[in-house]
Order: C-alpha cells, then sequence, then structure tokens
C-alpha cells in the first residue's frame, strides 16, 4: 500500500472530500506567511484602483495549496475563478474558447501552465499583455487573422517546474510566488483544523505525529489523517493519538522521517547498485522499477530536502544520512571523490 502512496496523494484528481478542506479565505489559510501577504496586498491595491489583478504565477512541489490559493485569490476579488490545465488546451481553438468566456476580472487558473504547446504560449502572451487574442483562420494563401478583444482577466499559474517555463510567459506574470515544504507545527494546525472539519477526535501529539510524516505536504498530511482515523475506529476507540498514529503509519510503512518504500528503494540503488553515485534518475528508474518522472516530482525532492539525496552535475549523489538511514557502511573517502 504504501509504494505509491504519495504518488497517489499527489497525482489524483481532487476529490470533493478533498474541496471541503480547502480554507476558503487567506485568514484560514495556514503557512506560507510571505505569499499570503504579497497577495493579500495585491488585492488590496487592486480593489482600491477598482482595478482588475495582475497576472499571478505560483510555483513548487505538489499538494502545496496552489489550486486553493487561486480559489481565495477569486473569492477575494469577487471573481468568477474558470479552472483548467495546460495539457488540457491542445489547440488555438480550445485557449481561444476559455478565453472568450471570461467576463472582466474573472479568474483563470491554469494548472500545469508549463505543459502548454509553444504554439499555445504564442497566443496566451498578447492575450496577457493586451487583452486580445489573434486567431489564424485556413491556412496558405487563404489564410487570415481575426483579432478579437477580450475583457480585463487575471490568469494565475501553477506549476511544479517552474524552470520549464520559456521567459517570454513568465516575464508577462505581475508576481511570481514559490510555494515552500510547510513545518511540523504549521501541518499540525492543518492536520487539527481538517480533523475538526470532519469531526474525527484528535489529540495533539496524535496531530504532531502525522504531520512529521506529511513530507511537508498539506495534501499528505490530510491523506494520512483520513487513513490514521480509519485505524483508529477498527483498531481503538476512535481518538488519533500519538501512539495510535505512530502503529497506523508503520502499518504502511512510513516511518518516523517520512519514508515510505519507494523512498527507501530509491536509496539502496543509488548506494547499492551504483555506489552511491553519481547517477541519473533514469538508471535508477530502471533499477527500482518505477517512472522517471514520479521519482523526480514526488520522492526525489523531499530526500533532497531531508539531505538524504544531492543533484551534482554528473548525477545524484547519497549523501552520508542516507548510508546511516539503510543501513549502509560509508564509501571510502568520502563524498569528495564523487563531487
Amino acid at each position: 500500500m504504501s509504494e505509491n502512496f504519495y504518488q497517489q496523494t499527489t497525482s489524483e484528481p481532487t476529490s470533493s472530500y478533498d474541496i471541503s478542506l480547502r480554507p476558503p479565505a487567506f485568514s484560514e489559510f495556514i503557512g506560507q506567511e510571505k505569499v499570503k501577504e504579497r497577495l493579500l496586498l495585491m488585492v488590496e491595491a487592486a480593489r482600491n484602483r477598482d482595478d482588475v489583478l495582475d497576472h499571478v504565477l505560483l510555483s513548487g512541489p505538489p499538494g502545496l495549496g496552489k489550486t486553493t490559493l487561486a480559489n481565495i485569490i477569486a473569492r477575494a476579488t469577487g471573481s468568477q475563478l474558470h479552472t483548467t490545465s495546460g495539457p488540457q488546451i491542445e489547440k488555438a481553438g480550445d485557449l481561444a474558447g476559455v478565453l472568450t468566456n471570461l467576463q472582466k476580472g474573472d479568474v483563470l487558473f491554469i494548472d500545469e501552465i508549463h505543459r502548454l504547446h509553444p504554439a499555445i504560449e504564442e497566443y496566451l502572451y498578447p492575450a496577457m499583455e493586451d487583452f486580445r487574442l489573434d486567431i489564424i483562420i485556413d491556412s496558405g494563401p487563404s489564410a487570415r487573422s481575426i483579432q478579437l478583444n477580450l475583457p480585463r482577466f487575471t490568469l494565475v499559474g501553477a506549476t511544479t517546474r517552474s524552470g520549464m517555463l520559456t521567459a517570454p510567459l513568465r516575464s508577462r506574470f505581475g508576481l511570481v510566488n514559490r510555494l515552500d515544504y510547510y513545518t511540523c507545527e504549521e501541518l499540525a494546525q492543518i492536520i487539527e483544523r481538517s480533523a475538526g472539519l470532519l469531526d474525527i477526535p484528535i489529540q495533539a501529539d496524535g496531530a504532531l505525529e502525522i504531520a512529521s510524516r506529511s513530507r511537508g505536504t498539506p495534501r499528505v498530511a490530510n491523506a494520512l489523517l483520513r487513513w490514521v482515523r480509519d485505524y483508529a475506529q477498527v483498531r481503538a476507540d476512535g481518538t488519533i493519538t500519538g501512539p495510535i498514529a505512530d502503529k497506523a503509519l508503520a502499518m504502511i510503512e512510513i516511518d518516523s522521517d517520512g519514508l515510505d518504500e519507494m523512498d527507501k528503494r530509491l536509496l539502496e540503488a543509488v548506494i547499492y547498485k551504483f555506489q552511491g553515485g553519481p547517477v541519473g534518475m533514469g538508471s535508477v528508474a530502471v533499477a527500482v522499477g518505477e517512472d522517471a518522472s514520479t521519482l523526480e516530482e514526488v520522492h526525489e525532492p523531499f530526500l533532497i530536502l531531508q539531505g538524504f539525496l544531492q543533484r551534482t552535475p554528473r548525477g545524484r549523489i547519497a549523501l552520508p544520512a542516507a548510508y546511516q538511514k539503510i543501513g549502509a557502511p560509508p564509501p571510502l573517502g568520502g563524498q569528495a571523490n564523487l563531487l
């Protein structure tokens, strides 16, 4: 169950259950204080000018609240939210259909905006900058361009890979924010809030135990809360305590550092099969039987954050903490020969 647990919690479509846990306002959104402060200032300034909010880009790993913030921005500006994603916009007509349905002040949220086709980006530039859409009809000698005026709108883009955004697209956002992983204390507050909304009895030590294994990610924290709730109902009296949470998470092989089975297999592969690295993630993916993009997006960022892996120009290397975690002897001569 644990091998693909984090992959499922970061890649599956959002359910109505998750939507019910989303904070509806900045005042209820826990964490990301600097980002919230900037967005609140932008919203207030736009209101004072009776103007439309500037375009906003939100970047960071999955599950940190980018979609939630888009919803909050729309509510705070009293606007209608329209949601789509980069892979859904396959041709210019798809983009035109979305943009022409907007009203003045509406918020258009494009998730995974880094996956927009370059040709689609070309149509998006004048839409963001001049609020117009230039569409080419037909092809060859009969081709002609039609210009459509658009209402002033706010584009909120979300990306887990900001480095894949083209410079022209990135430069058209008025504010670029990166969301960071949450602290254990912030996650404990989120878990207690979610437990209250779902009427789950939970003690402070239970919330902290779940938070410490949630990889700094609210979406993972809420998913683990659901699992621990089920365990507490079947194996205990229904109340989530520290010891109950520990047993529940041990059952799905999530250890005290938040590492699951695939995390450990990844570290073992780097250490035992590739002598600690450096090694490319593609080779590691073959060794552990997992997709390389999943390892790069779901597992690797947390392992780097926790000091188990390091990226180098030649590939990934296992750091001393990884050897200690796996129980393997450190390499002779330390890491100097690997860098």
